[in-house]
């Protein structure tokens, strides 16, 4: 009878082991510092909300959450680094939709060239940040009519962007192709100098961020024209859609999510998944993340790798449409 008992004990607490090591495992993530690379400059939005959500992130999981900025190639060096990274939850990368057109529009070498949709685990869609079409005030177009209809008879209009194969570069071109128009391309080095132009009449419109212009709206020097997106964006409800003024074509909306290494421990992405959801959910977040222009998210893993699965497809056709290519 002792023996039969004892065999039975031992048989239990083998079947118990591996259940309690995993929750062990998932509770005890983090055990030391992680870190989270931005692949762009520190200063710019995606540098920005790194660092909110690590400065949340250290303070509910009680282990230090560092942002490490290595830019460079559009994206592509941080990008990779992260890709190359042991799967084990203390290497992320907060990156924009520009991650997924970067390998579409430059030639990236070996260690650098990655595919957004096959080698990473997506763990959270962080926010969505839409574009938007402005004109100057005063003497600029006053409305996405009359821009088309300024296009048809002017060869010299032109429009601003941030950079060569970006998300305003693509939008742009797509509006031209569905208005039957060849609004000028004028590539900037980043949205300040574009800024600039745009206000100083060098370029007639510009294709930027709500974000990127929040300081600038108020003094009334631009005007909004339209902005991407199935609704009318909560900060600017007076401004329209694309779809609305019959381009439904321009639905780019650019978004920012959390990614691992690929091959991510499910305990792992579901402990990562469980805190940034909640720090999303902070009031303090979703204000300091408005006023960068970013409409937090949320969510499941599956909805990320869904967003970026359909940019992979959709920018694949039409980065080669319109033979875009980066710098």
């Amino acid at each position: 009878m002792t023996l039969r008992f004892s065999r039975f004990l031992t048989a239990a607490v083998a079947a118990i082991l591996p259940a309690v090591g995993a929750q062990a495992q998932t509770q005890s993530f983090p055990s030391k510092a992680v870190t989270i690379v931005v692949a762009y400059p520190a200063g710019g939005d995606t540098d920005v909300l790194a660092r909110i959500l690590a400065e949340k992130l250290t303070a509910r999981t009680g282990q230090r959450v560092v942002v490490d900025n290595r830019p460079g190639a559009s994206g592509a060096i941080g990008a990779a680094s992260v890709m190359r990274a042991a799967p084990d939850g203390y290497t992320l990368l907060v990156a924009p939709q520009t991650m997924a057109i970067t390998p579409l529009v430059l030639k990236l070498g070996p260690g650098v060239s990655y595919d957004p949709s096959k080698d990473f685990t997506p763990v959270v869609k962080l926010g969505i940040n839409p574009l938007l079409l402005l004109s100057r005030a005063g003497d600029g177009p006053q409305n996405l009519r009359q821009l088309i209809e300024l296009a048809r008879k002017d060869q010299n209009v032109s429009y601003a962007s941030p950079g060569m194969g970006s998300p305003m570069h693509v939008a742009a071109e797509v509006l031209n192709h569905d208005a039957g128009v060849q609004i000028r391309h004028i590539p900037y080095r980043g949205v300040a100098p574009a800024l600039v132009d745009l206000v100083g009449g060098q370029v007639t419109v510009a294709w930027l961020s709500p974000g990127a212009v929040a300081q600038q709206l108020p003094s009334g020097k631009l005007r909004p024209l339209a902005v991407s997106g199935e609704t009318r964006w909560p900060t600017l409800p007076e401004v329209p859609t694309f779809a609305e003024l019959g381009y439904k074509n321009v639905d780019i909306v650019p978004w920012y999510g959390l990614f691992g290494p690929k091959g991510l421990p499910a305990d792992v992405l579901s402990s990562l998944n469980h805190h940034v959801n909640e720090v999303l959910r902070m009031p303090e977040v979703a204000e300091r993340l408005r006023g960068l222009g970013i409409e937090p998210q949320g969510g499941a893993p599956a909805r990320l790798q869904s967003v970026v699965d359909a940019d992979w497809r959709s920018f694949s056709q039409r980065v080669k449409e319109f033979a875009i290519q980066a710098e």
